[in-house]
């Protein structure tokens, strides 16, 4: 135990020495443009307003749920709410996790068996990595967004192949190609899985949705944590995958059941959200505003996620507290969290960002740059 302490701490000291070492660190003052509280849901009066009298008309919700649902966990809320999703999505079945993280690495730990290749976009997300770990399928990247390079893959491969992409891209802030990798995952039997982490509700009920690819997806996962303003996740599926995943997915079978109460703010949430269109529209505007000043990014035009990269570690620390001493809250990622010389800048716009504000935020980093 001397020894790993020794190597945690040396470990500790190099990230320290890099400028890379990650704390919690409590929520300070200043202009959001760093959270995934894309709509403002997380911090809106109203919705406060529609879950404390839920909560008021059945104190009930608060209750722990004593289990997994499999045992004593599961409630009329959870089954409900689950019909509720899939009809919304225009899928088959819904199955709710407390988390994104939680329904990938439900997903990709149990669907692939030892005969079958996961083929990975590179930016993925690292729920999606460390689930293939737990799996004994063979896990291939293809080039980020390269459609050539991903047939390439497919042609190769024998066994059955699962092909795991994000509608938005949270580091690169950019959009997959969902339509034409839709039709290539056809074209060799594949079997496609969608995250909507960051395009549900900045994009109505997500790309899968707009583009009407429910039949060419066989999974989709939808995050609550982000523009609904609430936390958790549902895996949208036919009912076969689901009896598949409660019968084999161990992140389902151990884990407890959340409390009905992310339930129902997840449902409450939708309904909200189907309410309030004009924030998406808000939202939208506001980006079209950062756009405007002609900040170079690989990002898309409509995407709530901007990215500047700035490669240095350095250079970008001294503009983050350059930033911050501004009040302007934004966050960078560095290497190795991305590659060596793509260190970023991440900017989230919100519907709830003044124009002002964006001018004064783009006029700080155009100076800088």
């Amino acid at each position: 135990m001397l020894n790993n302490s020794f190597r945690f701490q040396e470990s500790l000291d190099k990230r320290k020495k890099e400028g890379t070492l990650r704390r919690l660190r409590l929520q300070p003052d200043g202009i959001d443009f760093y959270s995934n509280d894309y709509l403002g849901f997380a911090k809106s009066k109203e919705l406060q307003n529609l879950l404390l009298q839920k909560v008021v008309n059945n104190p009930q919700l608060l209750s722990g749920s004593t289990g997994s649902r499999l045992i004593s966990g599961n409630s009329d809320i959870a089954v409900s709410v689950e019909k509720d999703i899939a009809q919304r999505h225009l899928f088959e079945s819904a199955l709710l996790f407390p988390s994104g993280y939680n329904a990938n690495l439900a997903l990709f730990s149990t669907l692939p068996s030892r005969h079958d290749t996961v083929i990975v976009d590179e930016q993925i997300h690292r729920s999606v990595h460390d689930a293939c770990k737990l799996s004994n399928a063979k896990k291939l990247k293809f080039n980020h967004n390269d459609i050539e390079d991903l047939e390439n893959i497919l042609k190769r491969q024998e066994g059955h192949c699962y092909v795991a992409i994000e509608s938005l891209y949270s580091m690169e802030g950019d959009f997959a190609p969902i339509q034409e990798i839709a039709v290539l995952a056809s074209k060799y039997k594949a079997s496609l899985i969608v995250d909507e982490a960051h395009a549900f509700g900045v994009f109505e009920h997500g790309l899968i949705e707009k583009y009407q690819l429910q039949h060419q997806v066989s999974a989709a996962v939808m995050t609550y944590g982000k523009a609904l303003g609430s936390h958790g996740a549902a895996i949208l599926c036919n009912e076969t995958m689901k009896s598949f995943l409660i019968n084999f997915a161990s992140p389902f079978i151990y884990t407890t059941s959340a409390q009905d109460f992310q339930w129902m703010s997840i449902k409450t949430g939708y309904e909200f959200l189907d309410q309030n269109h004009k924030l998406a529209e808000k939202l939208q505007n506001n980006i079209k505003v950062f756009r405007s000043r002609k900040l170079q990014s690989p990002s898309a035009e409509t995407s709530p996620i901007q990215a500047i990269i700035i490669p240095d570690n350095q250079k970008l620390k001294t503009l983050q507290n350059t930033l911050s001493e501004e009040g302007f809250l934004t966050y960078a990622i560095y290497s190795p969290t991305v590659k060596e010389g793509s260190e970023r800048l991440r900017i989230c716009l919100h519907s709830f960002n003044t124009e002002e504000e964006i001018m004064k935020l783009t006029g700080i980093i155009k100076e800088f740059l």
